[in-house]
């Protein structure tokens, strides 16, 4: 019998999903899901938006509303949501390259603006749909169907990109913590302004065979062995830190909502 998740917000019809073996698009998904339960929010008040990629398949998935965009537009779309009508929460599902190559400057605008979306980067180092091209954050040195020779770009830091462009609320977690994960979706979603979690997820198919990272539960363990928490992280030294995953809470304050701010125009030109 399906779950209390799948029978409330699922599309039963539409599942088993389509994603690889091993790949953790669908457990961050769930924690997605998970998040939205524990806030008690209301079913016709949320919607789910996504772009192109292995990620974007979820809003097809859940059961929201929920629009199917086009390449790197998804926060473009989400955008125009909620600046037609504040009241809804809207989620966008989307992918490493989908937010920060193509999608790059609507990321860094929607951050700047600090408007209420929640965006979740399932984050999986590579172009997974299209045929495992390298993407803006596969690591230096690493393999992928259009760096056979290795990747000699610099990686993306897409949290850390994020806080810099004035994200309100900026987090990271993996697929191995997926109650962490559960918990900075949830934060993510009830913070006012624009929230980011970069999902650090597994992607075994390609990734993981063109890198030899193995099978997804060694891909997991790798996660769990070279993760710190941020609390940790900030008694490390430099050197302590290289190769390590920072989790939880990378930037959190308080600034001006951007649909707010908006109503105050409209506010000022409905007075004359």
């Amino acid at each position: 019998m399906p779950s209390k998740l799948i029978r409330e917000y699922f599309r039963e019809d539409h599942l088993p999903h389509i994603w690889c073996p091993g790949c953790s698009h669908g457990s961050f998904m769930r924690a997605t899901a998970a998040a939205i339960d524990q806030l008690g929010l209301d079913h016709d008040k949320v919607v789910i938006v996504s772009g192109i990629g292995c990620s974007s398949r979820a809003a097809g998935y859940m059961d929201f509303s929920t629009v199917h965009t086009t390449h790197g537009r998804a926060l473009a779309f989400a955008t125009g949501i909620k600046m037609a009508n504040p009241e809804l929460e809207v989620i966008v599902f989307t992918g490493d390259g989908d937010v920060s190559a193509i999608g790059g400057n609507h990321l860094i605008h929607a951050c700047r603006r600090n408007i209420g979306i929640t965006a979740i980067v399932l984050n999986n180092n590579i172009y997974g749909m299209t045929g495992g091209q390298y993407s803006p954050t596969t690591p230096t040195g690493e393999y992928g169907t259009t760096a056979p020779y290795g990747n000699i770009d610099r990686d993306f830091d897409i949290a850390e990109l994020a806080k810099c462009a004035g994200a309100t609320y900026a987090a990271r977690a993996t697929a191995y913590d997926l109650n962490t994960a559960t918990r900075l979706i949830k934060q993510g979603i009830e913070h006012k302004g624009f929230s980011l979690i970069d999902c650090l997820s597994i992607c075994p198919s390609y990734y993981g065979r063109k890198n030899k990272k193995g099978d997804a539960v060694r891909m997991l363990e790798w996660q769990r062995d070279h993760s710190v928490s941020v609390q940790k992280a900030a008694n490390m030294t430099p050197e302590e830190l290289e190769g390590k995953i920072i989790t939880g809470v990378i930037g959190e304050y308080e600034y001006p909502e951007y649909t707010e701010k908006y109503q105050t125009i409209i506010d000022k030109v409905r007075k004359g």
